[in-house]
């Protein structure tokens, strides 16, 4: 774990830049990573995930954010990429949905699409280009504004939800997605 002297020095990208929220290139340029075995150009077309938030842990290891403070926010619609860029996606999480041990029937491409594109970039950073990265899900309870939920416990039902119907498996690659419930 980190320690509470880290906590300041590992948001800092967050803090310095207004919170900005990154894509394609960029979200690489602002986490200083360098791709040497397989690019982000091969693996996804243009205008990929928006990523709420990017951050670099105490010893450099990239952090992807992805935030949200309501249930329904975990279904989104399929991808709506044209169809070249659809089959390079498709590609690349099916050998995403491998990674992560899933034999489900679900369309990866489908509902939860940005679930999943999330985790074809864990893949992406982690297994293909073996960096030391990180997917943080940031789950908020008591959002009154959106009506999210109350508790940590209908987070946790709503993503066994998720899991079952995209078959995640406990897998390598799984125990470097964390959830964290922030009240």
């Amino acid at each position: 774990g980190y320690g509470p002297e880290d906590k300041i020095e590992w948001l800092s990208p967050l803090r310095t830049d207004a919170y900005a929220e990154y894509r394609d290139k960029a979200f690489l340029d602002r986490l200083g990573v360098t791709l040497l075995h397989h690019s982000l150009s091969d693996f996804w077309p243009k205008r990929g995930p928006v990523w709420d938030g990017l951050a670099c842990g105490p010893r450099g290891e990239p952090i992807l954010v992805e935030a949200k403070a309501h249930i329904p926010e975990l279904y989104s619609p399929a991808s709506a990429a044209s169809d070249a860029s659809l089959a390079s996606i498709r590609a690349s999480l099916s050998r995403t949905k491998k990674v992560f041990g899933s034999t489900a029937k679900h369309d990866w491409a489908g509902p939860l699409y940005q679930y999943t594109n999330r985790l074809a970039h864990l893949h992406l950073l982690r297994s293909l280009n073996r960096l030391p990265a990180y997917l943080a899900f940031l789950c908020f309870t008591n959002a009154r504004d959106v009506a999210g939920p109350n508790s940590v416990a209908e987070w946790a039902g709503a993503l066994r939800l998720v899991h079952t119907i995209l078959g995640l498996r406990e897998s390598a690659l799984s125990r470097y997605v964390i959830h964290v419930f922030v009240d």
